[in-house]
């Protein structure tokens, strides 16, 4: 016989995963930064970019030591940051007389540096897992410092603000396409060994936004010829979901869900630019080629 006067049973709140106020929060000062300093200190800009990719090589650093792969993280954040900074200056001819080196001449200059120092640095652990802790340091260097350099390159041409806002804009329509496509119509996995929830459909939505996107922006932002605009948006696309699934491969390498929880509510910071970072090189070799002053 039951009894009545027992109390029902409670239901359990279900939760969201995420912190949604915190990760609102999060992303509007974000954008306010990024509106800021693209809109009136072009070098604030530079120090936040070498600031988040100095965290976002910490990230991987530590998510690399759950394999054993101990990199040298001191000398590759000096490093990222030297080669950011120092592209950026080059790029836009800060210096004059012997002081004055072509960009590509910091870079490499930074690039190797940053190498050396990696593997000098590694010398007092004796010759034990040598190769694994260097090829954690060269990874790191290659992925993070060596690609987010690119960003100053965009940033430092013509008109650089409009270029690097198309270039956020496209990756930012590659996202948002991919996402609200793949939710309502995806059925086709992309990369189901990867990221299960990737889909061909949210690439089709993906590569609509993202081109519908950048072309606009070039005929209204970069004055010039709206196909340009198209290509851009398609190499973000295909670059974007490209840096997407490099990162969601590390972390199911690594068995992890987010590289950390320094950003409230999204995850890492590496959570937040996978897509850019690997983007950034093709993007400026577009903007390079085909927009005047590049």
């Amino acid at each position: 016989m039951s009894d009545a006067s027992a109390p029902a049973p409670t239901k359990k709140k279900r939760s969201a995963g995420r912190d949604l106020p915190a990760a609102i929060a999060v992303g509007v000062g974000l954008v306010v930064l990024l509106v800021v300093t693209l809109a009136w200190w072009h070098w604030g800009f530079i120090a936040l970019v070498a600031l988040m990719l100095s965290l976002g090589a910490i990230e991987i650093h530590q998510a690399l030591q759950r394999l054993g792969m101990n990199a040298a993280v001191v000398p590759i954040v000096l490093g990222t940051v030297g080669m950011i900074v120092g592209t950026y200056a080059a790029a836009t001819e800060l210096g004059s007389g012997a002081w004055r080196m072509p960009w590509h001449s910091v870079l490499l200059m930074f690039l190797g540096a940053t190498v050396l120092a990696a593997l000098i640095v590694r010398f007092p652990k004796g010759h034990e897992n040598f190769v694994r802790d260097a090829a954690a340091s060269v990874f790191i260097i290659g992925y993070i410092a060596l690609l987010g350099s690119f960003t100053a390159l965009i940033l430092a041409g013509e008109n650089g603000a409009a270029r690097m806002v198309t270039f956020l804009l496209c990756v930012v329509a590659n996202d948002t396409g991919g996402y609200a496509v793949g939710v309502l119509f995806g059925r086709t996995p992309l990369a189901p060994a990867i990221s299960p929830k990737k889909t061909w459909e949210g690439m089709a939505g993906s590569l609509l936004f993202a081109i519908a996107t950048g072309a606009a922006l070039a005929h209204w932002v970069l004055d010039v010829g709206w196909w340009v605009g198209a290509i851009l948006g398609a190499v973000c696309v295909f670059f974007g979901t490209a840096g997407d699934l490099i990162e969601s491969s590390i972390k199911r390498d690594v068995g992890i869900k987010d590289m950390s929880s320094i950003l409230p509510g999204h995850g890492g910071v590496m959570d937040r630019l996978d897509s850019m970072l690997v983007a950034a090189a093709p993007a400026w070799l577009v903007m390079y080629l085909f927009v005047p002053g590049g």
